[in-house]
């Protein structure tokens, strides 16, 4: 099973980015899938998770900046990122579960990808 993140760039603060996220090995159609970041010397956090269903869940942080999206027939789930700030510069992973535990925790996530790094300039 592969994740495979790409998208990342270079922006200026409240310029935008949208990332995806492209899976292979299995179907992710009835699995949480989320987005997950990590800036240098902190741990990685949360951004966002879709369930199956649509149903989403945003670090406060990001809510109404942030867009989360999936198409389960293509096996992609992608990231639209508006208004962005300086302090959401990280590295931003993909991520599955192989259930559907609603979680932001990283540990209920089973699949990751390699990131691709979102910087933004103040």
């Amino acid at each position: 099973v592969q994740l495979q993140a790409s998208g990342g760039g270079l922006v200026q603060a409240g310029g935008s980015l949208r990332l995806s996220c492209a899976a292979s090995g299995r179907t992710f159609s009835r699995n949480v899938m989320g987005w997950f970041r990590q800036a240098p010397g902190k741990e990685r956090e949360f951004v966002a998770a879709i369930r199956w269903s649509g149903t989403t869940d945003y670090k406060e942080s990001v809510q109404g900046r942030f867009g989360i999206s999936r198409d389960s027939a293509k096996n992609t789930v992608d990231l639209q990122m508006n208004s962005l700030k300086a302090e959401d510069t990280a590295v931003y992973y993909c991520a599955a579960q192989r259930g559907d535990v609603w979680s932001r925790r990283t540990y209920n996530y089973n699949y990751w990808g390699q990131g691709t790094q979102v910087t933004v300039s103040s």
